[in-house]
C-alpha cells in the first residue's frame, strides 16, 4: 500500500519555479509610508501652531479654525505614537523568536 504523502514530495527546482511566479508589491515600502505619515504630522503640527499664534496675536484669526487645527495636530500625533508602539511589540515580539 502506498502512502499518500510521499506523492506529495516537492523538488528543488519546483520550489526556485514557484518562487518565480511571486513578485514584490509595486507600491511605496512601508518606510515611505511611514516617512510620509510623519511629515504630514508635522505638518498638521505647524500649521496649528501658526493658527495658534495668529489668534493669540489677534489678528483677526477664527478660534473655531485654530482649535479645529490643533485637535488634527493631536489626533495624528496620537496615530502615531499607537503605530510606533506597534513597531515596537512587533519588533520585541520577533526578537523573543528562536530561530
Amino acid at each position: 500500500m502506498t502512502s499518500p504523502v510521499s506523492s506529495l514530495r516537492i523538488l528543488p527546482a519546483e520550489i526556485e519555479s514557484a518562487a518565480g511566479e511571486f513578485s514584490a508589491p509595486s507600491g511605496p515600502g512601508f518606510g515611505e509610508v511611514l516617512r510620509g505619515a510623519m511629515e504630514e504630522m508635522g505638518e498638521l503640527n505647524s500649521e496649528a501652531e501658526t493658527k495658534v499664534a495668529s489668534v493669540l496675536e489677534g489678528t483677526g484669526a477664527d478660534v473655531h479654525s485654530a482649535l479645529i487645527a490643533v485637535e488634527k495636530a493631536d489626533l495624528s500625533f496620537q496615530l502615531m505614537m499607537q503605530v510606533r508602539n506597534k513597531i515596537v511589540s512587533a519588533y520585541q515580539e520577533i526578537s523573543r523568536m528562536q530561530f
